[in-house]
């Protein structure tokens, strides 16, 4: 086996585990590590297969992560569900949620075709595809509910950028104190944004641009359609700026999607998860860098987190 670098490398009782995964006669001839995840480590494995060609499979390891376990065993159950819906997403091919087998919690899943885009070109076509996908994913009524979502911040662990306008922030965090509004529950994947989408994008005709799958299935939840969209929101404006943020959700509605009704409603889930970046920006923002996107420095981000949080009280508050 070649290792495309040292990190790449994937440890003894997980290879073990994962070659025990395979087909007859199949082998792994190359690693490479993926990088965009925070909190866990991704792999990609080229295998050999028995008549001289390769195919991809995906490892996710969770190290020293303290809800590893749950994560693991609420992936496996979506990609259960998901193999009968028409929602691209990895086939599930082994999981080991307890790191019985492994050194560490493991899930191995289809390597699925396309990449992430963050850049700002395409942007205008790639926002309503995002929607639409985002409504399917919502329309899905699996036989078992998975556990309701769990809030991402609290009104008392809001940190307040520096330079912020302070009364705006004031005026949010007091949103995020009331008790959540009533919602219809639906099927929620919990981290939907544009690093978890993979795109093909055809070079001579970008606008032929579709969406080739979704990934990161472990924060699936059951809560309210507004908190799905307010975190792709929240993505959109700091990767693209505050405008995008109120556009994605006008999409959501153009594609289908049924939001709260009342403008106070929408506030509310709006902004419990914008609060929840002030939190994270350094840790959000470092994968972007690492995308290309290197002028998203952690105070550039912050700002964007400002103009948009002052947006959105000035729009629904």
């Amino acid at each position: 086996m070649t290792n495309h670098d040292e990190a790449a490398a994937v440890r003894p009782l997980t290879l073990a585990w994962v070659s025990r995964h395979l087909e007859v006669g199949e082998r792994i001839v190359r690693t490479e590590a993926l990088h965009g995840g925070i909190t866990a480590e991704m792999r990609r494995l080229t295998i050999g297969t028995r008549d001289g060609g390769t195919r991809d499979l995906v490892l996710r390891t969770f190290v020293n992560v303290k809800h590893a376990e749950d994560w693991l065993n609420r992936e496996a159950d979506a990609l259960t569900l998901l193999t009968r819906t028409g929602v691209p997403a990895p086939g599930l091919v082994a999981v080991d949620p307890t790191a019985a087998h492994c050194e560490y919690p493991s899930l191995l899943m289809t390597h699925l075709a396309g990449r992430t885009v963050l850049d700002e070109e395409g942007l205008e076509t790639r926002v309503p595809l995002l929607a639409r996908q985002l409504v399917a994913i919502h329309a899905l009524r699996p036989a078992e509910r998975p556990r309701k979502y769990v809030a991402w911040t609290t009104a008392d662990t809001v940190v307040v950028p520096k330079g912020a306008v302070a009364a705006a922030w004031a005026a949010a965090i007091d949103v995020i104190r009331k008790p959540p509004p009533p919602y219809e529950g639906r099927f929620l994947h919990r981290d939907f944004q544009p690093g978890n989408v993979l795109f093909d994008v055809p070079p001579p005709r970008p606008a032929d641009v579709r969406i080739t799958g979704v990934v990161d299935w472990a924060g699936t939840s059951w809560g309210p359609a507004d908190l799905d969209v307010a975190h792709c929101s929240t993505n959109l404006a700091l990767l693209h700026g505050p405008a995008w943020g109120l556009r994605f959700a006008e999409a959501y509605e153009e594609a289908g999607g049924v939001l709260a009704a009342a403008a106070s409603e929408r506030l509310y889930w709006r902004v419990r998860d914008g609060l929840a970046f002030s939190e994270e920006v350094q840790l959000v923002s470092q994968p972007w860098r690492e995308a290309g996107r290197t002028e998203l420095t952690t105070r550039a981000v912050e700002e964007r987190l400002d103009a948009y949080v002052t947006v959105l009280m000035d729009a629904l508050g």
